[in-house]
């Protein structure tokens, strides 16, 4: 059982930052991968950024270069900064884990319910 949960959420005004937090628990793998994706009612999930066990990152076209995901591996968690928020960047960001697929592959399945595990989210609203 893989436990995964979100911290680090919040409101913030239009260029500010915010770190988001994801802490892993329970049977984790080496070759884990994990990323973060967003959801708002109505629209499609948005994998937006994934980091493999090699360390390879990947990002959505929508926050390359605002963003940057990274992961302590001794402690289990993995962060997401966020830089520079926009408004269409206000959602519930929730991370997810895998295993045995590259930060690329990652990137086009994370929101799929069948990639791995889910967190169940943060809520980050920026105005």
């Amino acid at each position: 059982h893989v436990q995964l949960v979100e911290s680090g959420g919040g409101s913030v005004q239009a260029g500010g930052s915010l770190r988001l937090s994801c802490a892993a628990s329970g049977r984790t793998y080496i070759k884990w991968c994990m990323g973060w994706f967003r959801e708002v009612p109505g629209k499609e999930r948005e994998g937006i950024a994934t980091i493999d066990s090699g360390g390879i990152t990947a990002y959505a076209d929508s926050v390359k270069g605002r963003f940057t995901i990274s992961k302590d591996n001794a402690k289990n968690i993995l962060y997401l900064q966020m830089d520079n928020l926009k408004p269409e960047d206000s959602a519930t960001y929730r991370c997810a884990a895998s295993w045995d697929v590259t930060a690329i592959e990652a990137l086009g399945r994370i929101a799929d319910p069948a990639f791995g595990y889910w967190g169940e989210g943060t809520q980050v609203t920026v105005s």
